[in-house]
């Protein structure tokens, strides 16, 4: 069997006017295909570009050669590359391994070592999508019926993010004082409303200085949160180590992090709890595996990132089912999100995801469906400080 062709499948979804998902396919000399995502939101263009480029190399090859043709992408060529590159060796990599299911009529994570678990336990986003003009009070009622809805569902994870809500009126200001104060409030609602036994995980979204970061950190504690997330931005993983020392909740990071050598500092320094890797950033299924096995040796358990759409959905699954030390899986897939374009046989029930056990991951992308719902360019979302300068997104 030979790889005949790749192409990227840049698909609008049509509930979200900010989002297009990046599907890849590879197709075969037998007629077998695989089926990848990329993570890299906003830069699907440059995404697509790099593929085009890539395709006449894998053209030809043995797909079943899966660490090879990673190998050959990422070393072969002079200039490294960064999110872009890494994106698109992950979306590659992810059709490779469920190609290679196909192929062998196995599931994914029977390839990756068998499951270690029946399901991931899932966590869900618990703002509201239309939050953006409701006062601070208002957008954390919002947020206390949401989590209600889904923990009387079934689900035990509920996820909010760090100041989104507070300033009413006034989409894309982000101001840390005010911000911290919304947070703090906001999870104390949550708690109040959800009891102690549901889990609340908060992302600082890299919003916050470290000395923001460890003053939010210091007013959450006593409210236990299961992790804080991003606190600082990923660029510098030494601040990590500063932060280690002011604060005392879990720690979660890494979905901006495009390869292991990234993770290095994070895991070697005990700097992080839960590890975010993001499988359609970081090289795909082959790279998060190692990352992974790296997180093991110092009880580092997964806690995957994932706002991304079904193909993205079902390797996390499939990650998940085969990784020991795994924590949660974040969710904002649901099974009507591009169901006529992307066929999957994962199900969700409650707040736990199952694998069908279909050969390779379980998905099938339809391509007519897919021409249905043309790339549309999204503009940038910028936060600003009151003074108009760039804060973080």
């Amino acid at each position: 069997m030979r790889i005949s062709d790749v192409k990227t499948f840049l698909v609008h979804d049509p509930d979200r006017p900010d989002r297009n998902y990046a599907f890849v396919k590879v197709y075969t000399d037998e007629g077998l295909t695989g089926l990848g995502e990329s993570g890299i939101n906003g830069k699907e263009l440059a995404l697509k570009g790099l593929i085009d480029t890539y395709a006449p190399i894998l053209r030809g090859m043995d797909p079943a050669r899966i660490e090879h043709i990673w190998q050959t992408l990422w070393r072969g060529q002079f200039f490294r590359g960064g999110h872009v590159h890494s994106a698109a060796v992950a979306a590659i990599d992810i059709a490779l391994w469920d190609l290679r299911g196909k192929a062998l009529g196995v599931p994914v994570y029977d390839l990756l070592g068998g499951r270690t678990r029946d399901y991931a336990r899932c966590y869900c986003h618990v703002q509201p999508p239309d939050g953006h003009g409701l006062d601070g009070q208002a957008t954390i009622e919002a947020m206390v019926r949401r989590a209600r809805e889904h923990t009387d569902a079934g689900w035990r994870f509920v996820r909010y993010t760090a100041g989104d809500g507070y300033y009413p009126g006034h989409d894309g200001l982000y101001e840390q004082a005010p911000a911290l104060r919304w947070t703090v409030d906001a999870f104390a609602a949550l708690r109040d409303a959800l009891g102690p036994d549901v889990e609340i995980c908060v992302d600082f979204h890299q919003r916050t200085t470290p000395a923001y970061a460890i003053q939010l950190a210091a007013e959450l504690a006593p409210m236990r949160p299961f992790f804080i997330e991003d606190p600082v931005r990923a660029e510098n993983p030494a601040q990590f180590a500063y932060l280690r020392q002011h604060i005392s909740v879990p720690i979660a990071t890494g979905e901006q992090i495009a390869s292991k050598w990234d993770f290095r500092e994070l895991i070697e320094g005990d700097l992080m709890d839960y590890c975010r890797v993001d499988l359609c950033i970081c090289g795909g299924l082959t790279e998060a595996r190692k990352v992974a096995g790296w997180c093991e040796t110092h009880y580092i358990e997964q806690a995957p990132h994932n706002p991304l759409g079904p193909v993205s959905t079902a390797a996390c699954l499939h990650f998940d089912l085969s990784t020991p030390l795994f924590a949660v899986q974040e969710l904002t897939w649901r099974p009507s999100v591009l169901a006529d374009v992307v066929r999957t046989d994962m199900r969700l029930e409650g707040g736990n995801l199952y694998s069908g056990g279909s050969p390779g991951l379980g998905v099938e992308l339809d391509e007519e469906a897919a021409a249905a719902h043309p790339f549309q360019l999204p503009g940038l979302r910028v936060l600003h400080r009151e003074d108009n300068s760039v804060s973080d997104w």
